[in-house]
């Protein structure tokens, strides 16, 4: 019956995939693997996928078909939606290959994995898994509704923006006066994220989006909303793919979770834990209300965008397939960092204290989440644009807190950031992860440190007054509400470094400044602060610090030499630019015919041109309005663009069917 429907020309290859036993999770999802196919298989997969309308049974490939027949799987879909804007580098990259499979759960994982290793037609393959957050779910914040914090009657002029709350940040200006000491913590003047000198620079752009992949950000939040993405090729609920990206509906991001664009922060569960990131990074500045962000705009300047990319939903959490699927939504949806405060275990965690440990290698990682890997490099090596502020994008995850001397993974993969928290007064965070492939470090509170010991909840003081927690104080939503309140974590210290990465590039825009994300990333390591002078000595924190039981444990601050990376400085980064990366200017383009390009001259450093002119208009037609160029495609060819302004700039203009989506070369 496979063969009837089969007519595709049969390509036999030779298995030469190794025989060694497979190794999988504990927590491998029984029934599913997931397959990358060989590049030859391509044609035969497109032609199942044409006929059966996305959703298969069967591959159409005889020898993968004859085992599905045996594990009697009843789903075989490509992983990755088919975008019509970006289907060609989608397949450029390989991710059209990979598929997922459903099958009996019953039938014994690994003997399936090992039998679908042997096919010669088989790439890579690895189980699918749910992943896990980076942080306790259970775990309760200091929650202050929106009503408590507009009655807060401390105020303050010394800060840039009208926030009121923005005085319990500092993690953003720390000026050494915060009252959550102890007789043995202490708080320093400067361990902060360098915001201050920063921000008489720049503020924002709405124009750069950073994806928050987390629980859902709460869009409706009143200190997030003019700061969140929207899909303006969508509308909610009508039940449409309108942008024709591969998913319906998603005007406010989606739910990887549940497959749906309904993003919830409602849940039996929800913690907050995504608004709160999301407002580190973009809560609205010098609005008059809660609490500033290091990139939320102000000073007449919009701030960046958070794209809610929702990776879990009350205790449930997305899988592997699901998260990879969301890695390459931000990538072709215009977002150019991905905020990701969540990932294994560091392979040096404490067993005792409860942890698995996971990869401890990048070949370990590399070997067993294959998927991950490239879902991670498209992101990388796709979003941005060579013509733009960035050529590629900027992956930045928290290193974990398992109090263990290795990052976690894929925080720890040479491509990404990988981001350690430190305390008030520039000491590691008791919690935080460390090790030689830690990046960058940044704020990320330490209530074992400044906590008092054995006390539940000492958030207030003997007259009912709100203390300073030592924490990281953001918006947050608990049970459907939306307020404020503290979380500490490598979660909090990670977007510090997503939201100065944002504002950097924000500021790169203003300028004019183009960077490829390895010139970028580099640029936030060599300007952050070595702070290693203050590793000296022993701290004493209490683990577990709200129990009776609380364990006081001193940690040798020597051992973290080398292994926190430097601190991140936003006023650091943003004067560095102008002197790094390269001017930006007109750029060639690669149109498909009929495909129309927009270019804002004044982005190119051109200003007041004079005309625009190609050499063949029968290739396109050019407009010029208002220092701004329409290029529409009309046939295939090549010509060149001659704009003429304070000198001539020239572009080549190539069209041809088939063209890359984004329209650069």
């Amino acid at each position: 019956m496979f063969s009837a429907c089969y007519n595709e020309e049969t390509v036999i290859i030779p298995s030469d995939n190794p025989t060694t036993p497979v190794t999988l999770p504990e927590d491998a999802t029984q029934g599913e693997v997931i397959i990358k196919f060989r590049a030859e298989m391509e044609s035969i997969l497109d032609a199942t996928m044409t006929r059966s309308g996305g959703v298969a049974t069967r591959s159409g490939i005889p020898s993968t078909d004859e085992v599905l027949e045996i594990l009697d799987a009843y789903h075989f879909e490509r992983l990755f939606p088919v975008d019509s804007r970006h289907e060609e580098r989608t397949r450029e990259n390989g991710l059209h290959l990979w598929y997922i499979v459903k099958f009996n759960p019953e039938e014994d994982l690994q003997s399936v994995v090992e039998r679908l290793s042997q096919l010669g037609e088989v790439d890579k393959l690895q189980c699918n898994r749910p992943i896990k957050r980076a942080y306790n779910p259970t775990s309760k914040p200091h929650f202050i509704s929106c009503e408590e914090a507009a009655a807060d009657a401390t105020r303050s002029s010394e800060w840039p923006f009208n926030d009121p709350e923005i005085y319990r940040q500092w993690c953003y200006v720390n000026r050494g006066t915060a009252p959550f000491t102890q007789p043995w913590a202490s708080v320093v003047a400067g361990a902060d994220a360098g915001c201050a000198e920063a921000w008489e620079l720049c503020t924002g752009d709405e124009e750069i989006i950073v994806a928050v992949m987390d629980e859902a950000v709460m869009w409706s939040h009143p200190d997030l909303a003019d700061n969140i993405w929207i899909n303006e090729g969508e509308e909610y609920d009508a039940g449409i793919d309108a942008d024709g990206n591969g998913y319906v509906d998603d005007k406010y991001g989606y739910n990887f979770v549940r497959n749906t664009p309904i993003t919830s922060w409602t849940s039996n569960g929800s913690t907050g834990h995504g608004t709160h990131v999301a407002g580190t990074i973009a809560a609205v500045n010098d609005n008059g209300i809660g609490v500033a962000g290091i990139a939320g705009g102000g000073k007449g300047k919009r701030g960046v965008k958070i794209m809610t990319l929702q990776l879990f939903d009350g205790m449930n959490s997305c899988s592997l397939a699901m998260e990879a699927r969301a890695m390459k939504y931000a990538a072709d949806n215009g977002a150019v960092i991905l905020q990701c405060s969540w990932g294994y275990n560091s392979a040096k965690s404490n067993m005792i204290m409860g942890y698995t440990p996971g990869p401890a290698t990048e070949e370990e990682w590399a070997a067993t989440y294959p998927l991950e890997k490239e879902a991670l490099d498209y992101f990388i090596h796709n979003a941005g644009s060579p013509n733009g502020v960035i050529n590629g994008g900027l992956a930045i995850f928290a290193s974990g807190n398992e109090y263990a001397a290795q990052s976690s993974f894929p925080a720890a993969y040479s491509k990404c950031i990988s981001v350690s928290a430190i305390a008030a007064d520039y000491t590691p965070a008791s919690y935080s992860n460390y090790g030689s492939e830690v990046l960058l470090c940044a704020p990320g509170g330490d209530l074992e440190y400044y906590g008092t010991p054995g006390l539940a909840d000492d958030a207030y003081d003997e007259n009912g007054v709100l203390k300073e927690q030592g924490g990281i104080y953001s918006t947050l939503v608990l049970n459907g509400v939306a307020g404020y309140g503290y979380y500490e974590g490598t979660s909090m210290a990670c977007p510090h470094v997503s939201g100065v990465a944002a504002l950097g590039l924000a500021y790169a825009k203003q300028q004019k400044r183009h960077f490829t994300w390895e010139e970028f990333k580099a640029l936030m390591y060599t300007t952050g602060r070595d702070i290693e002078e203050y590793f000296v000595g022993e701290k004493l924190y209490y683990m577990r610090h709200t129990s009776a039981g609380a364990t006081p444990i001193k940690m040798n601050l020597s051992d973290y030499c080398g292994k926190m990376g430097h601190l991140i400085d936003a006023g650091a980064l943003l004067k560095a630019i102008d002197g790094s990366g390269r001017d930006m200017r007109l750029p060639n383009l690669y149109l498909a015919p009929e495909e129309s390009v927009t270019l804002k001259l004044d982005d190119y450093k051109i200003t007041e041109a004079k005309s625009a002119t190609v050499v063949d208009s029968n290739v396109v037609k050019v407009t010029l309005d208002d220092n701004t160029l329409i290029i529409k495609a009309k046939s295939e060819g090549q010509t060149t663009l001659s704009v003429v302004a304070d000198k001539t700039h020239t572009s080549t203009i190539t069209v041809r069917k088939g063209a890359n989506d984004n329209g650069w070369l």
